[in-house]
């Protein structure tokens, strides 16, 4: 790129990891010649945007610099003209989590942001919005880059590649930048002297590694970090460090992330759950009063940082990746990034027009994976299963598709087929009626037919 102006649009910028994103481009002042930061929200997400705004004026101010920070419920305002735009919205706030997960917990299965149940009814919210987004910035910013972490970020970046058309769309996830701190400090080198490989999808892939003399360390990593000798930690916060079984990673050859969790160990995982839930005490629950805290301390006119709480949210190091991919994109930098992005045949198990998350250097034409090949077989047929979930999702949630959406709940390893997946997806069709409108149709039909339906729905969030 050759402008020397940037005007960068954020949606979503009422989020609480705003800061974050305000201090990661203050840290690339010299490679970023930002003029303009446009942070756009929706009417009910106002108050937020104005309390954090203020604190992004305040950053921006104390570091010296003259950028200029607009606060706005305008999309297309926002968007006109824009060079990046980063998506860090959620339809329905976090009411709709607590939806997502307490519905499905209710009946003893799981309820979680971006697996299972919870996690493609987000896709169904979230969907048709960044396709409208983008019909914009066709018309606004035609030439803009689309830097993606809205959750569940492989594929809601699929949706705007191929459904949006939207070629220069990446998505970002900050599970594997965890994944390589923890490796370094694992082994004791620096992280730029270890060489990282990751290959799968969005919160579903695997990883290896090795070291700058061209020794694998992967088999090493397994035993540090999953060996019955060590106490296994996860260095994600929104994730009960339930313990892999050694045995099968040694087998696999490969690292874990630590989604994997849900799949590998999913009756623990199931089981803990359900006792949050018992106890009232849900991820999203306790996000959402950590959040009430942070909105608190970002109201104080002295605090012109990002907060060392903001870390305790669950999604650090998210805003401070789209900084880099951003200035890897416009300097050609070629930082090596993990990127959900289209497969062109990097992984051979995948279709080839498919959106994957693996390893790569970022250019000014985009991000240039690294080829994996195969995975072994035990790897390979859970990916495939996962992939295919994926692409019945994305095309239920654009034609509001009921049986399409149906087949995605019993295609899903962490949903029970049969009677529990039609209840679960009509029980959530219910209570995120508001936020779902091309499948008001069947909503509809439920509201008329199935009376206990929205009553035992509505019984549940009074309880909440």
């Amino acid at each position: 790129m050759t402008r020397d102006a940037l005007k960068i649009a954020t949606i979503g910028g009422g989020s609480s990891y705003t800061p974050e994103l305000i201090e990661g481009y203050i840290k690339r002042k010299d490679e970023l010649p930002i003029k303009e930061i446009w942070l756009v929200d929706i009417e009910a997400g106002k108050e937020k945007l104005e309390i954090v705004g203020e604190m992004a004026k305040r950053m921006v101010k104390a570091a010296g610099l003259d950028w200029e920070v607009h606060l706005t419920l305008d999309r297309r305002e926002a968007l006109k003209d824009a060079d990046f735009v980063s998506t860090q919205f959620r339809v329905g706030l976090l009411d709709a989590r607590i939806k997502d997960e307490r519905i499905p917990l209710s009946h003893g299965v799981l309820g979680q942001e971006t697996n299972g149940a919870g996690g493609m009814f987000k896709a169904f919210r979230t969907i048709p919005v960044i396709l409208g987004i983008i019909e914009d910035m066709k018309e606004l910013c035609p030439n803009a880059w689309l830097v993606n972490f809205t959750n569940p970020a492989g594929m809601v970046t699929e949706a705007a590649i191929k459904h949006g058309g939207w070629k220069k769309t990446v998505g970002l996830c900050n599970v594997p930048i965890g994944h390589r701190k923890q490796a370094a400090e694992k082994l004791g080198v620096p992280e730029e002297d270890l060489f990282f490989k990751f290959a799968g999808i969005n919160h579903f892939h695997w990883h290896r590694v090795w070291d700058k003399e061209g020794n694998e360390r992967t088999q090493e990593l397994i035993d540090l970090i999953y060996g019955p000798q060590n106490e296994q930690e996860s260095h994600l916060k929104n994730i009960w460090d339930a313990p892999f079984h050694y045995e099968q990673l040694k087998d696999l050859g490969m690292l874990p992330c630590g989604y994997h969790r849900y799949y590998y160990i999913e009756d623990e995982m199931l089981k803990h759950s359900v006792e949050e839930f018992e106890k009232g005490e849900t991820r999203a629950q306790v996000v959402k009063e950590t959040e009430a805290r942070l909105f608190e301390l970002y109201k104080d006119p002295k605090l012109d940082y990002k907060p060392k709480e903001l870390e305790q949210r669950g999604g650090t190091h998210y805003s401070d990746a789209a900084c880099e991919m951003i200035a890897s994109i416009y300097n050609d930098k070629r930082t090596d990034m993990v990127v959900s992005t289209e497969n062109n045949g990097t992984i051979t198990d995948l279709p080839y027009d498919c959106v994957v998350e693996v390893s790569g250097p970022v250019t000014s034409h985009g991000h240039e994976p690294y080829n994996w090949g195969a995975f072994p077989p035990a790897a390979r047929g859970i990916i495939q299963n996962m992939k295919g979930m994926e692409e019945t999702v994305i095309r239920a949630a654009i034609d509001g598709d009921y049986g399409a959406a149906l087949h995605a709940f019993t295609v899903n390893p962490l949903v029970p087929g049969g009677t529990m997946a039609k209840t679960l997806l009509d029980e959530l069709l219910i209570a995120h009626k508001d936020h779902l409108p091309n499948f008001s149709e069947s909503i509809a039909k439920i509201e008329k037919e199935q009376p206990d339906t929205v009553a035992y729905v509505t019984e549940l969030m009074k309880s909440n």
